[in-house]
Parts: C-alpha cells; structure tokens; sequence
C-alpha cells in the first residue's frame, strides 16, 4: 500500500496515462536513473547548468509533446496541454531536483501569455521553437517592483514603423539565459493607465537584448536581463491593454499549480531517504525508529505528504473541468500553491528532526531537498497572497453552496484549452461552489473525520454570528488567521473526494485527519491571541480547540506503511 501511494522510479506506470505520455516519463525517469545519484548530486553542489538534461529533453521532444495545444500541434496527436500529464512530470522532475522543475516551470509561464493570444504568428513561432528544443521564460518582475504589474518601468516608445522599441529591466527572470522566447509584459510611453499595458515576445538571442547576471546562487538560472532599444514589431505583439492584465494573471493561475507538484516530489524522495536512514540506524542497541517520538514524527510526515497528493491529484479533475460555468478551479489552484507547499516545508521539517545531522551531508538528497522546498511556498506570490486570495470565496464556499454534477477523475487524452480563454481575472467573490459537506458525510463513521466536521462547522457558526467588522476585514493579519483555518475545510474536501475514488486504506485517511484536527486547534489559538480578536471571537476559538481521536490499531497499522518504504527506493550511484 506505501509504495503504490508514493512515486517510486523502480515500480512507476502510470497505467491510466496513454502509451506516448508513459513512454515520455518513464524516459525522463530513465535519465536521470542511468546518469546516478553522483553525478545529479555534483551538478547540483557545483551549480552547473543543466545543460544535458536540456538536450535529453529536446531529443525527446518532451516539453514539446506536453506543452503545445492541439491547436498548434500541427496535427500530432500526442500534443496537447493536458494538466494531468503536466502534473505527473512535475512531480518526477521535483523528486530529482527542483532545478530540473524550474527550467520546466518558467518555460510554462513563458508559454501562458503566447497561448493565450489571438497572434497566430508568435502562437506558430512558438510551437516551433517548443519543436525545435527551446525553452521559454516569463518577463514579468523587476527587481523595485516584484511581480506588481501595475507599476512596470519596461517601457514601450512607438516607432515610425508601426511598432516599438521597448527599453527596460526585468529581474527574477528563470532561463533568460537562453529562452528562445521570453514573454515580456511592459506599458506604453504614450498610453497612461491600464490601457497602455503591453504583453510582447522577445528573444534573448537578440543584439539589444542584454543578460546582466544570474540573480540566485545555484544550478537554476535566474536572470536579471536588460532590453535597450529592443524593437518590437507587430507580430511580436501578444496582448494590449486590458487583455496583458489579464493575461499576467491568467498565466499565474496555469502556472502556479507546479509548485505543489514539485513540492511532493522534493518530499518522496527526501522521505525514501530518511526513513531507510533511520530504520537502519542502531543507537543504544536498537533501530531508531523504536523510538516512539520517532515514530510519530515519521508518520506524522508520511499522512501529511499522502495528503498532499491526494489535495492536489483531485485539484486537476477540477482544472481539467473548468469551463466559463464552473471555475471552482480558481479556489483550489491558490490552495494547492499555499498550502500544499507549506505542508512540504513542514514534512521535511519533521524528516529532519529525525535525521538530523545527517540531513546535512553532501552525498544525500535530503540536504538539498532541505534547502530548496524553502523556495515554493515563495514563488508566484507569497502564502500571504494566495492565504488573502482565497478569502474571496469564503462566504460562498462555507454558507452559500449550490448544486453542480459530479467531477470525476480526469485522465482522458484532451487539450485542456479552457486554461488559455479564462476570460477576465475578477470576479472571484462571486464564484460558487458545490456542498463541501457531502465529502464529510460520507466519511463520517471515520472518528476523526467526525471531530474535525465539527470543528467546520464551528467556523461557519463563527462566520454568522461574530463574522469580521469593518475594521477587522481591513487587518490582514487577523484575516489570514481566519485563512488558515478556511484553508483546511477546503484541503479535507478534496482529500476526502480523492480518497474515496482512491479507495485509500481507512485508518491511513483517518490518521490525516488526526492531524488537521491538530492544525486546526493550533490556528484556532492563533486568532485567540490576535490583537484584533473579539472577546466572542477569542471564546469561540478556545471552544473549538480539540484533541484527536486517539486509536492504537490504527497507529500501528500506518506505521507499518512507513516502514515498508525503508529500502523501497535508493538511487543508482
């Protein structure tokens, strides 16, 4: 049961996946199995760009097949944007090292702005280069600004020619060492206002375009680039107006949803590794694992990281299905990026205290896994952003459900072309949302299924009775308290709906719950202390402080998947 819920490169076949898509991962995996854990490790101490990996992956024409729309697949059938693939890959290339995911990740957002134009020519430019081997990079952020897209310094001056020459910096930048396309988002000299924004394609290859550093110290290349005079013709034009907004945000929302991906994949392997470490480590006479502070922090590390999968795997029957009528996705896509990620830094956290020192050395993963699973929850907007964006839909999520038909699991071999006409970025408190009850209910026999159901619906209780003043919805700190605890209703909704189509082991899923009673209590005193608190709000949040159903037979049996993954996976060296 351990090994089949966790990605293992020795036993991997994603059945449910067509022949082509199996063929691509499993030669990924293949890669970097034959090029060893030596030399992933050394590239990886020594920053050294990777370079060969690059090359693999344009011989097998991989970010190619995955990455272009059937629309602008010239009629091969196996490309199509088809998020349950992207995911997949994600995962396989966090589990070997975040650097070989980042290359991945930014050629995605550089992709977002081109897929999402009406610009024939840049979309078939960029098919070609996708062909042709290239990866892509995202222009958005600048080093005084961040990702703040509305207050861009790239600026665009008209031409005589009918087009422009765009001179700025943009910081932050992954590949813009050798993207073939960079997506570059700037404004007008001459158009004040959200109308003169501009979304353009650039080439890092150009004589006016100038790569000034790699901005992070580490195999990744994250470039500070600098355009002088670039000029910007007609059909290097993807989006004006308005629509570049849009089209910024829209990226985001395709993007971002990587991150949890490479968060369990950093997390599978780090796990693999700590657990063989510590089951075969002797310290007075016996394994360490005997130990029962030992113990629980493993399988503590172990539910949340099966919840992290089960959160986002159902997430992408959700993105899969979205259409202009059920953007539910929209919920679910920042929650993957704040709190699956999160959940990644605190499964490590608790991997290394068992470890230890060990979790230090250079010749194993884990140190670099340590290091860099610190980076997700920080890219595409912080947890605070994404904690603040999913407050929108609170009201209509928790008290306001309607009726929608059923979601089922999406591996079918479609285009998930839906992600690149979203329309508008707004509108968000509006959206609504199926009963998030009917997952509870269904597993309510389960104890701490039952306790935490309770815990749900004290918050809805909260929100009618003693709901935010005015000045308390102004106080971001105390929002984000009620955040967190938001947060979880909704990642136990999904993690219940995934379960049951996973038919996950009963005392495993009961165990997770365990755990977000846990976290849920911790976040209610959390707002008890908060300076903005209430005093009705304070005794609310002491009130729904709970403890876990406790239960022997089940501890025993989840530790028996934990230990099972000793020994299950080691790389070649």
């Amino acid at each position: 049961m351990a090994n089949s819920l966790l990605f293992n490169p020795h036993t991997y076949d994603p059945a449910h996946l067509d022949a082509e898509t199996r063929r691509l991962l499993r030669a990924t995996i293949d890669f970097f199995e034959n090029r060893g854990k030596k030399a992933l490790l050394g590239s990886y101490i020594d920053r050294a760009w990777y370079g060969d990996f690059l090359d693999f992956a344009a011989k097998e024409g991989l970010f190619a097949t995955f990455l272009t729309p059937a629309a602008d697949g010239g009629g091969d059938p196996a490309k199509r944007w088809d998020t349950a693939r992207n995911a997949a890959l994600s995962e396989i290339l966090g589990f070997y090292g975040l650097g070989y995911w980042y290359t991945w990740q930014v050629t995605v957002l550089g992709l977002g702005p081109v897929w999402q134009s009406a610009n024939q020519a840049a979309r078939a430019h960029a098919a070609q280069l996708l062909a042709d081997g290239h990866v892509m990079a995202f222009g958005l952020s600048e080093r005084g600004h961040g990702a703040d897209i509305y207050a861009t310094d790239m600026i665009l001056t008209p031409d005589s020619s009918g087009g422009f020459r765009a001179s700025g910096t943009k910081y932050y930048i992954g590949n813009g060492n050798v993207a073939g396309l960079v997506s570059v988002f700037g404004r007008r000299a001459d158009v004040d206002g959200p109308d003169g924004y501009v979304f353009f394609a650039a080439d890092s290859r150009h004589p006016a375009y100038h790569l000034v550093q790699n901005v992070v110290n580490a195999q990744m290349y994250v470039s500070e680039f600098r355009l002088e005079d670039y000029p910007v013709r007609e059909q290097d034009v993807l989006h004006t107006g308005r629509a570049a907004f849009d089209a910024a945000l829209n990226t985001v929302n395709v993007g971002k949803f990587n991150l949890c991906t490479a968060a369990i994949g950093i997390c599978e392997h780090a796990m693999y590794e700590a657990v063989t470490h510590a089951h075969r480590r002797i310290l007075y006479g016996k394994p360490v694992t005997d130990f029962q502070h030992v113990r629980r922090e493993l399988v503590d590390g172990y539910a949340r990281l099966v919840a992290m999968k089960l959160f986002s795997d159902r997430a992408v029957d959700y993105f899969r299905s979205a259409g202009p009528d059920d953007r539910r996705y929209l919920l679910f896509n920042p929650m993957t990026k704040m709190k699956v990620t999160t959940e990644g830094e605190k499964v490590i956290d608790l991997l290394w205290d068992v470890i230890a020192a060990k979790g230090f050395e250079a010749d194993t993963y884990f140190d670099k896994a340590a290091k860099d699973i610190r980076g997700l929850p920080k890219l595409e907007g912080t947890v605070h952003v994404n904690l603040a964006l999913i407050l929108k839909f609170m009201p209509n999520y928790l008290l306001n459900p309607t009726e929608f038909g059923p979601v089922p699991p999406r591996f079918d071999s479609a285009d998930d072309e839906f992600l690149f006409r979203q329309g508008p970025a707004r509108g968000l408190g509006a959206i609504r949302f199926h009963d998030w009850r009917i997952a509870y209910d269904a597993h309510a026999d389960l104890p701490n299924v039952a306790r935490f159901r309770e815990q749900a619906d004290g918050l809805c209780a909260l929100l009618r009775a003693h709901a935010p003043d005015v000045d308390q919805q102004g106080d971001l700190d105390f929002l984000l308290a009620i955040g967190q605890l938001f947060a979880l209703v909704v990642y136990g909704q999904l993690v219940l709906e995934q379960a049951e189509l996973n038919g996950l082991d009963r005392h495993l899923l009961d165990e997770v719950f365990a755990i977000l009673v846990q976290d849920f209590s911790a976040y209610a005193i959390e707002l008890h202390g908060k300076a903005a608190t209430t005093p009705a709000q304070a005794a609310w949040a002491l009130s729904h402080v709970r403890r876990p159903v406790a239960d022997a037979t089940r501890a025993a049996a989840v530790w028996d998947q934990v230990v099972a993954l000793c020994g299950a996976y080691e790389m070649q060296p």
